[in-house]
């Protein structure tokens, strides 16, 4: 059986976006609307500037008191967030974030355009387990050369 890509294991295919000068109120609301983690920070050509995740939310603008209505996303986001093709398997995907600490990934296609986003959410047990069986490789192979 071969292995999905991050294209067909996620769930909805409509990217949820706002623009950079958004509050983040705007972005807790359409997050919150959507039941996603994140939202994708596109300006007027379309062009991603970057995404605010859960995460965000939480050290930038919770745990520093900000004022929500007040703080547009332009100064909170990750600014141009790592991103993977559609044909991406989930386990390489997932690889990805377990060893950069993320939990989401912008999937754009080879024309820059924009497709959705995986999260670990999106991830099979199997396929997460691929994942770290891999990463264990590969901590295994690097204390071995180190």
């Amino acid at each position: 059986m071969s292995e999905r890509t991050v294209f067909q294991s996620i769930p909805h295919r409509h990217v949820v976006s706002l623009p950079p000068q958004a509050s983040v109120w705007d972005a807790a609301c359409v997050m919150t609307k959507g039941n996603c983690g994140s939202v994708l920070i596109i300006d007027g050509a379309g062009v991603m500037l970057g995404i605010l995740t859960e995460r965000d939310l939480m050290t930038r603008v919770l745990a520093k008191a900000l004022k929500a209505e007040a703080t547009p996303v332009s100064e909170v986001m990750t600014p141009h967030p790592q991103c993977v093709l559609p044909e991406m398997t989930v386990s390489d995907a997932v690889l990805i974030l377990l060893e950069r600490g993320f939990r989401h990934l912008p999937i754009v296609s080879a024309a820059g355009k924009i497709l959705g986003v995986f999260s670990i959410r999106d991830a099979l047990p199997r396929e997460i387990d691929s994942a770290v069986s891999l990463a264990e490789f590969r901590d295994s192979v690097n204390d071995a050369l180190g």
